[in-house]
């Protein structure tokens, strides 16, 4: 009985499914009987079909859709590497062009004092107070800067050749500068004019914040304005004659047998990246007059 059964439900699926592929055949037919008896039928299934075809679109598109933002982002992820890449080359560029307007001073450098080596060299740390105590360069006595008794230090400039400060001490790889701000820090100085007047320029705890030096050791007869230029003076044979230090911007001559005048200086410490030493020749005679600030000649 049952197999009988389930063989009736079995021809009855096969006649049914025959039946509905007949009828979907003959509808295809303009002018057919068939599109009569199946108007009904249509008007129930055709909806369902809508709603079924168009939940499939919606379905589709939905995963359409995150396919594209995908493709889109990876897109815009590899637009932003290129646009990371393109502007650290334009840095690099930046870099280059200005290394090389650096180069350019310091064969000015070199020309005007054709007497000495120079030597770059890149700022590579500070200590606690920032610029105004000593900071490290990254040249050495592996790149021929070395202390000796004959040469106890030299002088340092910047790019535009102003003074900077002089090398306290050095290693292997590095060296220790010490800035003109530094209360440590003395050099002989000329007004630079004509028979300019001949000063001392130091270091001042009180004035490095606020980035000036003192000037004293003023001669009686000598006179001094807001605005003049001060220049190394060679004397003492440390610094070479010249070198731009500052401008003075006040003078003190309440005391005349200690006037006073504060120079700010022209290179800016605090935006010092790379400077320059200057190693004299064996024509050039040297001594430590220009470290204690009391200038003595050159002999």
């Amino acid at each position: 009985m049952f197999r009988r059964l389930l063989a009736n439900r079995v021809f009855i699926l096969v006649l049914v499914t025959l039946l509905i592929v007949a009828v979907i055949f003959f509808d295809s037919v303009t002018g057919n009987p068939v599109h009569v008896i199946s108007t009904p039928v249509s008007l129930i299934v055709d909806p369902v079909q809508k709603v079924i075809r168009g939940t499939g679109n919606k379905v589709g598109d939905f995963f359409s859709a995150i396919s594209d933002g995908m493709k889109i982002r990876e897109e815009n992820q590899k637009l932003q590497e290129q646009v990371a890449e393109l502007q650290y080359q334009v840095q690099q560029g930046e870099v280059a062009t200005r290394r090389w307007e650096e180069l350019k001073d310091a064969f000015h450098i070199q020309d005007s004092f054709e007497n000495y080596d120079i030597y770059g060299a890149s700022v590579l740390s500070r200590e606690a107070d920032e610029w105004f105590s000593v900071f490290r360069v990254d040249a050495g006595t592996h790149s021929g800067i070395s202390i000796t008794e004959k040469n106890p230090s030299y002088a340092v400039v910047d790019a535009q050749m102003n003074l900077v400060g002089r090398v306290l001490s050095t290693d292997l790889t590095s060296s220790k500068v010490m800035p003109i701000l530094h209360e440590g820090f003395s050099v002989s100085a000329k007004v630079n004019s004509v028979n300019g007047a001949v000063v001392n320029v130091h270091g001042e705890i009180e004035l490095k914040e606020k980035g000036l030096c003192m000037v004293d050791s003023i001669p009686e007869r000598a006179e001094l304005k807001v605005g003049d230029e001060l220049v190394t003076s060679g004397k003492g044979g440390l610094f070479p004659a010249g070198i731009p230090i500052g401008v003075i911007v006040s003078i003190d001559d309440s005391s005349a047998l200690n006037r006073t005048a504060t120079v700010k200086p022209y290179s800016d410490i605090s935006a010092l990246n790379d400077c320059f030493i200057m190693v004299p020749g064996k024509d050039v005679q040297t001594d430590s007059g220009d470290l204690t600030g009391t200038p003595t000649p050159a002999a």
